[in-house]
This record gives C-alpha cells, sequence and structure tokens, in this order.
C-alpha cells in the first residue's frame, strides 16, 4: 500500500510542479540557453570564460574542460541546495528558480565544452546540440531509438543544414526532462521533511550528479573539431 502511495504521488508531482511554475514552458529552455552563451549578470558569457580557463591551464583543451565541468557541478550543487530547502511552503517560488538555474548552469557547461571543442555557438545546429546533451546519454539513445529525435548530439551540431522544426521538439524534450528531475527531488524531500536541511542535501546531490553526468556525456559526445 505504502509503495501504491508513492507511485502515486511521484505520479501527480510532474503536473504539480507544471501548476507552481507555468512559465517553465519551452521557451525558458532557449532563454537559459541564451543567457548561457551570451553571460547573464557577474556570469560571463560560456565562451568568454572557458577561454579565460583554458588559459589558466596553458592551452589544455582537455584539462580545462575537466575544470569547467568540476566548476559547474559546484554551481549546480549550490543552486540545488539554496532553491531546496524550504518545504511546500516555499515550493511556488523555489521550483522555478531551481529548473532556471539547473537549466542556465548546465547549458553553460556544455557550451563551454563545445567552444573548447571549436563550435560556433552561434550556429542554431550547435544550440540544438547543446539542448539535446541536457537529456543524457540514455534519455538520447531512447529518443533516437523511438525516432522522437533525429540523431545525438554530434551529428545535429555537424548536420548539413539546420531543420528549424526541431527546435520546438527538442525545447519540449529538454523542459520536460528538467521538470522531471525536479520532480523527483521533490519525492525525495517529502520522504524526511521533517529532518532538518534534508531537502537541501538532496537538492545538492542529485543537481551536483546530474550535472556531472551530464558534462561527461558532452565531454564525450561532441568531439574536437578542426579550428576555424
Amino acid at each position: 500500500m505504502a509503495g501504491s502511495a508513492t507511485t502515486s504521488t511521484a505520479g501527480r508531482l510532474p503536473a504539480r510542479l507544471t501548476e507552481l511554475a507555468p512559465g517553465l514552458t519551452a521557451a525558458f529552455v532557449r532563454e537559459a540557453l541564451h543567457r548561457a552563451v551570451h553571460g547573464i549578470g557577474p556570469l560571463p558569457a560560456a565562451a568568454v570564460s572557458a577561454d579565460r580557463q583554458l588559459i589558466g591551464r596553458h592551452g589544455d583543451v582537455d584539462r580545462t574542460i575537466h575544470d569547467v565541468i568540476e566548476s559547474h557541478v559546484r554551481y549546480a550543487g549550490a543552486q540545488g541546495f539554496l532553491t531546496n530547502l524550504g518545504g511546500l511552503t516555499t515550493m511556488a517560488f523555489t521550483v522555478p528558480t531551481n529548473i532556471s538555474g539547473l537549466a542556465l548552469v548546465e547549458c553553460r557547461m556544455i557550451a563551454s565544452i563545445a567552444h573548447l571543442r571549436h563550435y560556433d555557438l552561434h550556429d542554431p545546429r550547435v544550440r540544438n546540440a547543446v539542448l539535446v546533451c541536457l537529456l543524457g546519454e540514455e534519455s538520447v539513445t531512447s529518443l533516437v531509438a523511438d525516432l522522437r529525435l533525429p540523431a545525438p548530439p554530434m551529428a545535429l551540431a555537424t548536420a548539413p543544414a539546420h531543420d528549424p522544426t526541431l527546435d520546438r521538439v527538442i525545447s519540449a524534450e529538454v523542459a520536460a526532462d528538467l521538470i522531471s528531475k525536479v520532480a523527483g527531488k521533490r519525492l525525495a524531500g517529502q520522504v524526511g521533511r521533517r529532518i532538518p536541511l534534508v531537502g537541501g542535501l538532496v537538492g545538492l546531490g542529485a543537481d551536483g550528479y546530474a550535472t556531472w553526468r551530464i558534462g561527461r556525456y558532452a565531454d564525450r559526445e561532441l568531439l574536437p573539431l578542426a579550428a576555424r
């Protein structure tokens, strides 16, 4: 009976989260990517930040990519901790912040990796590839097998031409994936909601680990192109 109740709660959470964050349509994914590429507030543009780190590593691209992943794992963990500290009363404020923050951090990480591998971040094909990397290897493999996506990120980034019809499909898939991730954390937090800080710790671990996996996938998937 308990397992059934948990399953029922999990099934309701994504819909509930969407109600709490009505602005989180597919458009917010593109906005997160735009801010990652061009920079926002104290965060410089992905390419600018990546180039600075590359100088610090004396031109060693592989070590720089490792640093990019590690730093963004810390960013993701920190925002996951802060946005998951509160209980049900704060969800209307923290859910949109958590989802948008995670999208921005992960887009920035992948865009930095793509830049270091000589991809043009202003190319719509590359931007679609960055977003598809957000889904992770398992989801991408499944979506390609089901013909919901035409190809994995590398092939999308180097396709002969940009297919505008893919933009909305990819944005919708990424938005749904991000909302599902937050739903999973909220469910885990509910189990121990009477323990102080448990929500924050769940958020820190979940967001940090998810970002690390996505960074490793982008590192493997976005192979180096010839320098432009």
